[in-house]
């Protein structure tokens, strides 16, 4: 079966209904809140919290930080998967790739799934079943909504049931509140499991920033209030009042202002123009009387107060930075850093963190896969007969666990070779292998070696060992074929038997005929006790006793060089002799 999700249920869920649509009615609405106090438990601070956590999303920063881990958390493979399947059992790999991706649709739902567990801690899907074919639909439930409820029964401690409220739920339209219950395998429940505090529920990812964001969004409004009241330049008029007398001095001075600060005015009534005074505020300019020496009438401008709390927003924004984990360079507050490849690359303890959400993901997306495939008749070791991952977000986390599996190696090699440990300390002080594990690692590089000479085997000698039970072509089998006693029985290799050992009996069919390639004489021992009939010289014939008259010319011209040579040297030869010896 194939879910074609076009309403996006498994994403909002009922968008009609769900309380997800009026989520910021209840931010703003009047009903009465429970203060935060410190004595009071989680239980019943958790719609406050939630409230909270709504409000920080509105933050540019925050919202957008919690967009990143969820990008960070749902990259692709190099085979363009967000979730990779591994199972020894074909049938069960493709069972899984159907739930995920046919029925789920984890490419498009998981990111918003991840970044709502991410900004409330906590977060619900309804697993809709069917016998004998599993979990065909998936619908999310509200944090408002739902209650995780453990310990109530006392015979299984372990219990753990859902109360889920139908009202906002499902949307019935009745004033009396109706509770339903869901089993613990019909619910999956995605929680960020880091305090005990917050138990049986998650804490939220933006908890450690919730009062950071409180301080910070104060002093926020004081700048901006700083900014607009205090910060304007004003005009600093002084009036010269010359000899007028001191109690006409305010009404010459008013009299001043409404003329300088009359400006045209259209009656939107009657539509005449007239000319309205403009009453001034706190952004207006001032007028000062003057009178004595200084005659001159002037005009200077008066600075505006200067805001110096600029490092207080600074400081708590940083602070905020520290609580949500994210590197400031990848949010727009550090362009001059280079070398952005990645932001997990950049920060290696945010990709430990996206590392740390995906394993909370991949444990519950676990247990939805346990339960689709039970329902399909999976049981025993094959129900658990796979393995769920998603890609790692930092490609220089991978390397640098490269790298150490590297100078691990090369460790283990000098000592090797230097003689210094033997291989079982290796494996078990520098590898921290148990026995176990290294035993079945040799057995494995055995096996591989099988492996190679069977490769080998194929490729030079067109022998399968497997198939044929005989190798040919090795050391051995040389050795044992040409080595003494090769004529024995016992000590020719299998598959080099010959029917009688020695030489054959009956010669060649061609041998010593005219049909042979190299004629009626091969090796030419008839043609030795003939003369060549080759002219040699002048036209003689050349023939054995030929052969012997020139062989004795010869050794007598030796001699003769001999003898001369000795007597020019006055010392004996080695060619005298004296010092030939016979052989």
């Amino acid at each position: 079966m194939r879910t074609i999700d076009v309403d996006r249920l498994q994403t909002y869920g009922n968008i009609q209904t769900n309380s997800l649509i009026d989520r910021f009615n209840r931010i703003h609405s009047g009903t009465s809140r429970l203060a935060y106090t410190p004595l009071m438990n989680y239980q019943t601070l958790r719609t406050q919290l939630y409230t909270d956590y709504e409000a920080m999303d509105t933050d540019a920063i925050i919202a957008s930080s919690l967009d990143i881990i969820a990008d960070e958390a749902t990259l692709k493979n190099e085979q363009g998967e967000v979730l990779h399947i591994k199972s020894s059992n074909d049938k069960l790999q493709r069972v899984l790739y159907n739930l995920f991706y046919e029925v789920l649709n984890v490419e498009y739902n998981l990111w918003s799934w991840i970044r709502t567990m991410c900004k409330y801690g906590d977060f619900y899907l309804h697993l809709e079943i069917a016998e004998k074919y599993g979990v065909y639909n998936v619908l999310p439930f509200s944090v408002y909504d739902v209650q995780r409820e453990e310990g109530q029964n006392p015979a299984n401690p372990s219990y753990v049931r859902f109360k889920v409220n139908l009202n906002q739920a499902y949307g019935y339209a009745t004033n009396t509140e109706k509770d339903h219950y869901l089993e613990n395998y019909e619910v999956a429940h995605f929680r960020l499991i880091s305090d005990p505090a917050y138990l049986p529920y998650g804490r939220s990812y933006l908890e450690p920033g919730r009062k950071i964001f409180k301080q910070l969004t104060l002093m926020e409004d004081a700048m901006l209030i700083h900014r607009i009241m205090r910060a304007p330049e004003k005009r600093l008029f002084y009036v010269n009042v010359g000899n007028i007398a001191p109690n006409e001095v305010d009404a010459y001075m008013e009299k001043m202002k409404q003329r300088i600060k009359k400006v045209p005015y259209v009656d939107p009534q009657t539509g005449e123009y007239n000319l309205k005074y403009n009453m001034m505020n706190l952004t207006e300019d001032f007028y000062l009387p003057l009178r004595g020496n200084d005659t001159s009438t002037k005009i200077d401008t008066l600075k505006g107060m200067e805001y110096a709390a600029i490092e207080d927003v600074s400081y708590l924004r940083d602070k905020l930075f520290a609580a949500l984990r994210v590197p400031k360079a990848f949010l727009g507050y550090e362009k001059d850093l280079t070398g952005k490849a990645t932001l997990a690359s950049e920060d290696i303890r945010f990709a430990r963190t996206v590392e740390r959400i995906q394993r909370i993901v991949v444990s519950e997306l676990t247990k939805i896969a346990l339960v689709h495939l039970y329902t399909q008749g999976f049981d025993n070791s094959e129900l658990t007969n796979f393995e769920l991952s998603l890609t790692t977000p930092s490609i220089i986390y991978e390397q640098e666990k490269v790298a150490l599996w590297k100078e691990k190696v090369d460790l283990a090699n000098q000592i090797k070779d230097n003689d210094l440990m033997s291989s079982d300390w290796i494996y078990q002080n520098l590898f921290h292998f148990s026995e176990e594990q290294y035993q079945e690692y040799r057995n494995q590089i055995i096996e591989d070696k099988k492996r190679a000479f069977r490769n080998t085997q194929i490729e030079s000698e067109g022998n399968d060992p497997v198939e044929s039970g005989v190798s040919f072509g090795t050391p051995h089998d040389l050795a044992s074929l040409y080595g003494k006693g090769r004529y024995d029985k016992g000590n020719v290799p299998l598959g080099y038997d010959e029917r009688e050992v020695g030489r054959p009996k009956e010669k060649s069919s061609n041998y010593g005929t005219q049909s042979h390639s190299l004629g009626k004489d091969p090796i030419g021992s008839k043609g030795m006790k003939e003369p060549l009939k080759e002219p040699i010289g002048t036209g003689a014939t050349w023939t054995l006793e030929n052969t012997k008259v020139e062989f004795l010319k010869n050794k007598k011209m030796l001699e003769e060089i001999k003898f001369k040579k000795t007597n020019a040297m006055a010392e004996p030869s080695v060619l005298d002799e004296s010092n030939i010896k016979d052989i």
